[in-house]
């Protein structure tokens, strides 16, 4: 019989959020978008579903929008973005 010393003694064990509940999901996505520069996140609200993500909102450019999802990408759990979004640029 083979005995090994205990490694993880004195160490909390970690738990990671595999599937974040959609408060948790839209308050992250929320926070990257707050400091993504270049994005306008005051003017966008953001909704989960699952793993989708809804932002809806005004933003000044394309450039801008297409940030914002870039951003909301990046969250661990996000699946999805659909895009509800106007800008205010001339057409």
């Amino acid at each position: 019989m083979i005995f090994k010393p205990q490694l993880f003694h004195g160490e909390a064990p970690t738990v990671a959020e595999e599937n974040p509940t959609e408060a948790t999901l839209e308050q992250r996505v929320a926070d990257a978008l707050a400091s993504t520069q270049g994005t306008g996140a005051e003017g966008l609200r953001v909704v989960a579903s699952g793993g989708e993500i809804f932002l809806f909102g005004t933003v000044s450019t394309r450039d801008e929008m297409d940030r914002a999802v870039e951003a909301a990408l990046t969250v661990a759990g996000v699946e999805k973005v659909t895009v509800r979004m106007e800008t205010d640029e001339a057409p």
